[in-house]
């Protein structure tokens, strides 16, 4: 594994670290997952297939009543994530008549259809979760994806806040490494690194059985996001949306980009997500501000005592 360092925060500023400009002639193409949830049919495949090849254990498969997703959400131990959604709503709009399946089927009235989206860390551009890692445990690869090396993560957890989509979370299970303790290291998805380096397809887009997941150069998959978008649209589907796909967008846009059928906050994702860093410049020099007047001022009242 050829390893880089994340790099520091400029300004307060981030961008696409060590990458390409530090891999030079050995830097690839921009990588990513476009996922289509218009046809996730939630079989969870994804799921499996990512904890298999990457060796992510259990997370426990608990009922919680609250929805036939059984793993609620991403996590240490959960790198992909099936959201299931269920809505007193439309899937298409065609005259004011709602149409529940895309056979030309249609029925009069709301009608009801259940959301699925496979969620997953975004890779994002401009990653805070980069920039916060006091022991470059974080690295942007010759991909532009960012991926966690754990034997160099201490466990500081800065990561975790810095990360607008709540991915990072600390593994808890005990790890017979360290004699049974607490793991405590930050776990996610990378994005199959170990199989992207060889030219092989990652697990989950691999085992997705209608393409929702699909693998490829980051510029193609917008591409082809663009096309289905516009399909969707025409076809009168109801609230077809890409997100993240706008590299001029939050946080410079993410290297796993989705359709969705909705607003991003049904799904549990953040509107308009923002890189806790990008104004940490901003913020130091306000604090720097701030020190430098209480001291003049308190060398001001010293000095007026003693005249």
């Amino acid at each position: 594994m050829k390893l880089i360092a994340s790099g520091t925060v400029n300004g307060g500023a981030s961008k696409p670290l060590s990458w390409p400009e530090a891999y030079g002639e050995d830097a690839g193409p921009r990588l990513g997952f476009f996922t289509d949830t218009s046809v996730c049919i939630g079989c969870k495949a994804c799921e499996v297939a990512c904890k298999e090849w990457n060796l992510v254990p259990e997370d426990g498969l608990d009922w919680t009543g609250d929805s036939l997703d059984n793993s609620q959400e991403l996590s240490a131990e959960t790198w992909r994530h099936v959201a299931f959604v269920e809505q007193q709503a439309p899937l298409r709009l065609e005259d004011g008549t709602a149409t529940l399946s895309a056979d030309g089927g249609a029925v009069e009235g709301e009608g009801f259809r259940w959301l699925m989206e496979s969620d997953v860390c975004k890779h994002c551009t401009h990653a805070g979760c980069l920039d916060v890692c006091p022991t470059g445990a974080l690295f942007r690869t010759e991909f532009g994806t960012v991926v966690v090396q754990e034997d160099v993560c201490n466990g500081c957890g800065y990561c975790v806040p810095a990360c607008p989509f709540g991915v990072l979370t600390k593994r808890h299970l005990p790890d017979p490494a360290r004699g049974g303790k607490e793991d405590g290291r930050v776990w996610k998805c990378t994005l199959c690194y170990d199989r992207t380096r060889d030219g092989i397809e990652p697990a989950c887009a691999k085992a997705c059985p209608t393409d929702s997941i699909q693998f490829g150069p980051l510029d193609e998959l917008r591409e082809r996001a663009d096309a289905r978008l516009e399909k969707l649209q025409g076809e009168g589907w109801n609230g077809a949306q890409l997100y993240g796909r706008d590299p001029g967008g939050p946080v410079g846009g993410f290297g796993a980009f989705f359709l969705l059928l909705d607003k991003p906050e049904t799904y549990g994702l953040p509107p308009d997500p923002v890189d806790p860093t990008t104004h940490l410049g901003e913020c130091w020099r306000a604090a720097l501000a701030a020190g430098a007047t209480i001291v003049a001022g308190v060398a001001l009242a010293f000095l007026g005592g003693r005249s």
